[in-house]
């Protein structure tokens, strides 16, 4: 018996707006503006890295402002600042 795997393609259908279409086919190399398949993919792969980026520079900027963080890195810089006057580099 054959043991059911799931496909690796999700099929989704998506109504584009008109002015859309036409922008993206004017920019577009000839060749990816015929496979909108991959411009589509590329697109959806770029806004998740963009917001993915947008995400993990808001967590660094709360630990940044965060009194406790900001106390341990003070502190670690106190340690360090003998090593830092002992002319290796």
């Amino acid at each position: 018996m054959k043991k059911h795997t799931k496909s690796q393609t999700i099929r989704r259908s998506v109504a584009l707006p008109r002015r859309l279409v036409e922008d993206i086919s004017a920019v577009a190399p000839p060749d990816a503006a015929k496979n909108w398949n991959r411009l589509v993919i590329t697109a959806l792969e770029e806004y998740a890295e963009r917001h993915r980026r947008a995400q993990f520079e808001d967590a660094m900027a709360a630990m940044a402002s965060d009194p406790a963080i900001q106390a341990e890195t003070q502190r670690i810089n106190q340690m360090f600042r003998k090593t830092d006057r002992d002319g290796l580099m």
